[in-house]
């Protein structure tokens, strides 16, 4: 039985929302729990390297996680980045965590306390050559910010003057330059990734339900980067696996609000959510 001092949770607003907490409660042995990391669990920050995982996110996926069949977060970040951002390693209760990084490219397992990753797409590295050149040639250096990621590369727009206007500027050049060099743009928050093809949330998230041969799921995200995972659980649903889509809330990105059962107003609510979550369920499993 769950504990008795749990909150109420919120009724998703959707019949198949409904139906995928109601599996996810009913036996969440066979559930996966899966997450995005910036937006979700930690705050959206002008500096993607001050990020940094709510205090409470690793304490409330430690209650949940030995409850569930699996918690993953699924990232655009490295795989060892979210590990650290998120303060995941170590921590008694995660043996039933994974951290897909680079949209799945990379894995941590907490079990191993090691990160499991093919080599390098060599288009990331020639794209990152040209990028100065492309920034300066869109007339948008002064105030963008590039992130080096290893497997991907993104120019950050926050910090600009305009923001928006510097994100539209960039979008078409970029996005020649990625497909020169067999790559894909990723747009996102006022930030546009270029990263290898192959591999997406949505492409992660059902391969990893398969893998653990999950009864259940639930997908927590904030940015366009999530719509593929949205889409995988869509999937799952059609084929007869429940699931919960819940977004963190963002005035910057509707498309994902419009899809999900439940709304919830960014990482500080999404970990309580998860946090009541785990009181609703019974103990750890074996």
């Amino acid at each position: 039985m769950g504990s008795p001092y749990a909150h109420p949770l919120p009724t998703p607003s959707t019949p198949a929302g409904r139906d995928g907490l109601a599996a996810l409660l009913a036996r969440p042995s066979g559930a996966v729990v899966a997450l995005d990391f910036d937006g979700t669990l930690a705050e959206i920050v002008p500096d993607p390297e001050q990020a940094r995982a709510h205090p409470g996110a690793a304490p409330a996926i430690a209650a949940l996680a030995p409850r569930v069949a699996s918690v993953a977060v699924i990232t655009g970040r490295p795989a060892g980045v979210a590990v650290r951002y998120g303060g995941f390693a170590g921590v008694p209760g995660l043996d039933h965590l994974v951290v897909l990084g680079h949209y799945g490219a990379e894995r941590w397992d907490a079990v191993s306390g090691t990160v499991q990753a093919p080599a390098p797409h060599p288009g990331v590295a020639a794209a990152r050559a040209e990028l100065p050149g492309v920034l300066d040639g869109a007339g948008v250096w002064e105030g963008t910010w590039v992130e080096e990621k290893g497997r991907a590369v993104a120019v950050h727009t926050r910090r600009a003057t305009d923001p928006q206007a510097a994100f539209d500027a960039l979008r078409e050049p970029l996005a020649a330059l990625a497909a020169r060099h067999g790559l894909i743009l990723e747009p996102g928050r006022m930030v546009l990734e270029l990263r290898p093809p192959g591999m997406d949330k949505g492409k992660a998230l059902s391969d990893y339900v398969r893998e653990v041969n999950a009864e259940s799921v639930l997908y927590a995200g904030d940015d366009l980067g999530d719509l593929p995972a949205f889409g995988a659980v869509e999937k799952l649903r059609s084929d007869g696996v429940p699931g919960l889509l819940v977004c963190s809330g963002s005035n910057e990105v509707t498309e994902l609000a419009d899809r999900a059962d439940l709304l919830v107003p960014g990482p500080a609510a999404v970990v309580e959510f998860l946090a009541n979550l785990a009181q609703h369920l019974p103990g750890p499993q074996a």
